[in-house]
């Protein structure tokens, strides 16, 4: 059955006329597969590209792995700027004006793997041998000649190369001869420009070419583009892309693609770019119908009827390979719909078509039924609306019987609620596209139960959007919807889900309650995430995969378990994306660089550890404490806290005190027959007032209070040194209190007799002071041989003052009265 151009018409829509964009000739892009084969941290990118540049930096860090220059005024690579740079992986140069290319200079990156030099001046292909290289980019230099340099053999990995120049107007049969037993897989040939000449079997000694691009035209010169077809077939490459094939009018007469009925191995055929008339289709559509293609593209076309009829085409009785067919781009240079006349039959078993950009805003009545075999059709960037996708006129028995994929993406939908309950009539339909469209929530919505995948990306709808979706569905894409925020109850509406699609939302926290068993992909990237704990993602036990970059990360403990214990694997973005928002000190630092430690973020380690470090301190001040006398100090310290007190209750009477004796005997009682047999009697024999414990101690009173009673009424108080005195705690007191009296009230009231030879040295720690008293005073010893005992005798009386008692004793108690007062007011 024939298609009249009315209906046809309707298929193709209103086209709209539009400027042709130049496509990107080049055969890879930079970001899909040599970025992510060479650079595996912020740090390792530089790009040095807009910057007024006139060579290479020579100060880079050693561990660059990418390296942008593109856009400045480099005229040469020398191999001294790339020294120490061997880690270099992935090398962009491209509009630089680049000239020559020091042969040494790939000594130095030897583990380059992508480089790309288009755009620029080189005058010749140059000399390249690089091990690793994957990638070579050539495309839109001036060299003259395709002839590949002998070192290309040398590139055993190479998988991709660019070749193309305006100047270079021919192929010569020996011009990839380097390539012959290189696994090159991709070949881009050409600059947009008319070849001159091709010689047969040049492309055929690339024996592993899998795909050409080629970006050159034929009009006029077909014999050519026939020969490389044929060699092309001897490569067994399964796809073409023919970029400006045809330039603009040009009129075909010949049957450029007749070879195509004659190459088994090709699948993939693009014709992109190119303007293409009637007659040329009629023709080009035969020798597609009898060839093994499996998939054909239109992409960038414009389409002129050139015959009377427009576009005819008669069924051919042969089975047809066909089963995709892309129109992505299609503008018109004539102000008429066209006129096609075929049928729609033909292609009954498609099961892939795609037609975008073409400005359609209604669909034909009969296309939802005559492709029984169509399995996935892609209307994405039209025109379409409710009204123009079911169209009120049409009336069908079935539709798309077989459709398991729609994608109405970048259309002019907006009901919601209607468009679920007209996805009632497709039986098998389960993935629906609805992304960037004008979508409202507008009322409750019905879905089909076998539908499981909704897109509705780029659509304003809010947080309640999960009130409106099926419960039933296991893939949800609501990237840029407006939502702020997930909770356990929305999720919990999806028993089914796997994959959850929240980029570019506000979300800030993901809940530490959320639970999806069924979960395998999660992207949360792009949204207000500071942080994300194990808690958070312990209710998705299944998780395979995670993208979470563009968020603001705190660098802090809060994302130690992101950083550090997380299956880096499981991030599909990881770790380009991820950088540090805050603190300040860290903003723009990359998270795989940020490295908390355990202890600073457990607090269970950090208790593990304090707790041992604190029992090993306390136990060794305690060890300090006992070594260093520390008792005794301390009983020292509050026997002075307690004297100081009782200085105060008797401050009031220190005026009228009185001197009772002219010294205080302090001794071990171990040394008692001495004091009793030789200084007692001696000194009170001649007038002395001795005060000696055993004998003039109150009784009754505490031990202390006796000390300082008699310490304090007498005029001095005399040490008798000994080895037994230096072990007595109670010497130590009387040695404090006397000590103390003399600092404050006389600073000669204390007297020393070294009873025995005693080293300084050997004294104990308590009494350091002691040690620094004898080294400054002067003490005396008692001595052995009877005559110089006289001359010991006369010289502690002189130091006990022979004076007259009462002058004495009025002069110290004024100083003692007039030191207390002191105390006493500063207390």
């Amino acid at each position: 059955v024939g298609v009249s151009s009315t209906a046809v018409a309707a298929l193709i829509g209103n086209i709209v006329i539009a400027f042709l964009m130049i496509p990107d000739c080049t055969a890879f892009r930079e970001h899909d597969k040599g970025f992510k084969l060479c650079v595996t941290s912020r740090p390792g990118m530089k790009d040095l590209s807009h910057q007024n540049l006139t060579s290479v930096p020579p100060n880079l860090s050693n561990n660059t792995q990418y390296l942008d220059i593109s856009y400045n005024f480099i005229q040469a690579l020398k191999g001294a700027e790339f020294s120490g740079l061997s880690q270099l992986c992935f090398l962009k140069a491209t509009h630089c004006g680049l000239q020559e290319i020091s042969p040494t200079v790939f000594t130095h990156t030897p583990a380059l793997k992508v480089l790309n030099i288009s755009n620029n001046d080189l005058p010749f292909i140059p000399d390249i041998s690089l091990k690793q290289l994957r990638v070579l980019d050539l495309a839109n230099n001036v060299y003259t000649s395709y002839q590949l340099p002998a070192s290309f053999q040398n590139l055993t990995k190479l998988e991709l190369l660019s070749l193309g120049s305006t100047a270079a107007l021919s192929i010569n049969y020996s011009d990839f001869d380097p390539l012959m037993n290189v696994p090159l897989q991709h070949l881009a040939l050409g600059a947009g420009i008319q070849w001159q000449k091709y010689d047969s079997g040049s492309l055929a000694k690339i024996k592993s070419l899998k795909k050409l691009s080629l970006f050159a035209s034929f009009c006029g010169t077909f014999g050519m583009f026939e020969n490389l077809l044929v060699d092309l077939n001897e490569t067994q490459a399964k796809s073409l892309r023919c970029i400006t094939l045809l330039p603009d009018k040009c009129n075909v007469s010949d049957n450029p693609f007749m070879n195509l009925r004659r190459m088994p191995f090709m699948q993939n055929l693009t014709i992109e770019n190119t303007w293409i008339n009637s007659s040329f289709m009629e023709g080009f559509l035969k020798n597609v119908w009898l060839s093994s293609l499996y998939e054909l593209s239109f992409v960038n076309i414009t389409y002129y009827e050139d015959t009377p009829d427009g576009f005819v085409f008669h069924n051919i009785n042969h089975t047809i390979s066909l089963s995709s067919v892309i129109f992505n781009g299609v503008n018109h240079y004539q102000y008429k719909y066209p006129t096609i006349n075929m049928s729609f039959e033909a292609f009954s078993g498609l099961t892939y078509l795609k037609f975008s950009g073409t400005g359609m805003n209604i669909l034909p009545c009969r296309v939802m039924t005559v492709l029984p075999s169509l399995e996935t059709l892609d209307l994405s960037d039209n025109l379409l609306s409710e009204s123009g996708f079911w169209w009120t006129p049409c009336s069908h028995s079935t539709v798309f019987p077989k459709l398991r994929k729609l994608s109405l993406s970048k259309n002019r939908f907006s009901s919601l609620s209607y468009i679920s309950r007209e996805t009632h009539q497709m039986n098998t339909l389960e993935s629906l596209d609805l992304s960037f469209n004008s979508i409202h929530l507008d009322g409750d919505c019905s879905w089909p139960a076998q539908l499981t995948e909704l897109l509705l990306g780029n659509n304003n709808l809010g947080n309640s959007v999960f009130t409106y979706l099926s419960s039933d569905f296991k893939r949800i894409d609501l990237s840029k919807t407006g939502i702020t925020a997930i909770s356990q109850e929305d999720l919990s509406r999806f028993p089914k889900l796997t994959h959850l699609q929240l980029s570019s939302n506000s979300i800030q926290v993901i809940p530490i309650d959320l639970t999806v068993p069924a979960l395998v992909s999660l992207h949360i990237d792009q949204n207000a995430i500071t942080s994300i704990s194990k808690e958070s993602l312990a209710g998705i036990p299944r998780l395979q995969e995670l993208k979470a970059g563009s968020n603001p990360f705190v660098c802090s403990c809060d994302s130690y378990w992101l950083i550090i214990t997380f299956n880096k694997s499981l991030l599909l973005d990881w770790p380009f994306d991820y950088a540090c928002n805050s603190p300040p000190s860290f903003a723009g630092f990359s998270l795989s660089e940020y490295k908390p430690s355990e202890l600073s973020c457990k607090m269970w380690l950090q208790a593990a550890v304090a707790v041992p470090v604190v029992l090993v301190i306390f136990a060794a001040m305690g060890l300090a404490f006992h070594k260093c006398d520390g008792a005794w100090y301390t009983k020292m310290l509050w026997v002075w806290i307690w004297m100081k007190r009782r200085g105060k209750k008797r401050a009031n009477i220190l005026n009228n005190v009185s001197f009772s004796y002219h010294a205080f005997i302090s001794y071990s009682h171990q040394d008692s027959d001495w004091v009793d047999s030789q200084l007692v009697p001696c000194l009170e024999g001649t007038g002395f007032s001795l005060c000696v414990h055993e004998r003039d101690f109150v009784p009754g009173e505490l031990i202390i209070d006796n000390i300082i009673n008699c310490v304090e009424s007498s005029y001095k108080t005399l040490f008798v040194l000994s080895k037994h005195f230096v072990q007595s705690e109670w010497c130590n007191y009387e040695l404090f209190f006397a000590q103390h009296r003399a600092i404050g009230v006389q600073q000669d009231s204390l007297v020393f007799i070294l009873l025995e030879p005693i080293p300084i040295d050997s004294f104990p720690k308590k009494y350091l002071r002691l040690r620094s008293l004898l080294r400054q005073q002067t003490y005396l010893e008692w001595p052995k041989d009877e005559k110089k005992q006289q001359d010991f005798w006369a010289s502690l009386k002189s130091m006990l003052h022979m004076a007259d008692k009462s002058i004495v004793l009025k002069d110290v108690a004024l100083a003692i009265s007039d030191t207390v007062s002191l105390i006493t007011d500063q207390e």
